[in-house]
């Protein structure tokens, strides 16, 4: 079966390190792979990647659905919002009419992330569960989330997997987490998970842990994480059935590690840069939690679970099919100092962080 492939996202971070190792990653034949773009730069830009551009605002569902349906794109790597379901139920159902007109097994790929499976998604389990836990999608459909924009993008998994089976669709939950290293595309070339550490810190001059435990999170190096989206591809155009919809969540992970310890590797950085008054890790208060809130232009009640929490999830799908991560979890110890120099460029380019409204 052959496929033509749409990529969304291409300027950012993740999909533009997809979009740069897509020659090299020797997959399997396919007929035509798009990428959706913003503007003729972008487009002739991704060119030299081997795309053919589509030049779409994300927000003209009517324009995408023409696309998807007349280039009978079957196979679709939504890279764009990890938040919510604007966009999603839109393709998907375009790709559910393709099946109907070629006959071929349709493919989307939805990018979440940790938190949603996480105590700031409502998933409250004391003890390490597997992205092959049978009972995930029951777990997510049923978690209450005390934060509105968390919850939100827990139902918009949900909402992603229900869309694909009334549609024919065969849908996949890919869960970045803490994604470190520097990207490798033509746009943001940096993380947008452990920016507000480094933002906060240097706006307070002091790094501040938010948890009164000490808690485990996920870690990936972005060449793991991006390896991984490869290869889920390539095991689809072998025509491999790895498990989708309710059985369809990876999670791209080496393991966890202690936030504290990454804090400390980061506040150790920015110190030796002068960039806070000393390596000394601190608590932080409810005053100190208000004006971090205000850095970060976010409520407060938001600055938690952007930059800290427990997440017992764990990675075991990628390895099923054959994904190895390179890089051990504790590799984002030894690469902290690269890392907020990233960041230090990034801000310094007046990068900006998601909406978490």
């Amino acid at each position: 079966m052959t496929h033509n492939i749409l990529l969304t996202g291409a300027s950012g971070y993740l999909g533009g390190t997809v979009l740069a190792r897509w020659k090299d990653a020797h997959l399997p034949p396919y007929s035509a792979f798009y990428a959706l773009v913003r503007s003729a730069e972008q487009g002739e830009t991704v060119k030299k990647y081997g795309a053919e551009p589509r030049i779409i605002n994300i927000n003209d569902h009517d324009s995408i659905t023409r696309t998807i349906i007349e280039k009978e794109i079957t196979m679709v790597y939504f890279l764009i919002d990890a938040y919510t379901a604007t966009h999603q139920p839109a393709l998907i159902k375009a790709l559910g009419e393709v099946k109907k007109k070629t006959g071929k097994e349709v493919h989307f790929l939805n990018t979440t992330g940790p938190k949603q499976s996480s105590r700031h998604g409502g998933i409250l389990i004391d003890h390490p569960f597997s992205d092959t836990d049978p009972h995930l999608y029951e777990m997510q459909k049923d978690a209450k989330s005390l934060h509105d924009f968390v919850g939100e993008s827990v139902n918009a998994n949900v909402t992603v997997i229900d869309a694909a089976e009334a549609n024919g669709v065969r849908s996949y939950i890919f869960a970045p987490c803490l994604v470190y290293g520097k990207g490798e595309g033509f746009g943001n070339l940096t993380s947008i998970q452990d920016v507000d550490i480094v933002r906060a810190a240097t706006k307070l001059r002091q790094v501040f842990k938010v948890d009164n435990d000490d808690p485990i999170w996920p870690v990936c190096h972005v060449a793991d994480t991006v390896e991984l989206y490869l290869h889920i591809l390539r095991k689809i155009l072998c025509g491999e059935d790895i498990g989708y919809g309710k059985n369809g969540f990876f999670l791209a992970t080496s393991g966890s590690v202690h936030w504290n310890k990454i804090y400390g590797a980061m506040a150790n950085s920015l110190a030796k840069r002068g960039l806070v008054d000393d390596e000394t890790v601190r608590q932080a208060t409810g005053t100190d939690q208000t004006k971090m809130a205000e850095s970060l232009s976010v409520p407060s009640a938001a600055v938690p679970v952007l930059m800290g929490g427990r997440c017992f999830f764990t990675a075991e799908h990628g390895r099923k099919i054959g994904w190895k991560p390179h890089y051990p979890p504790e590799h984002i110890l030894e690469a902290a100092d690269d890392e907020v120099a990233f960041i230090l460029k990034g801000l310094g380019s007046g990068k900006k962080r998601p909406d978490v409204r």
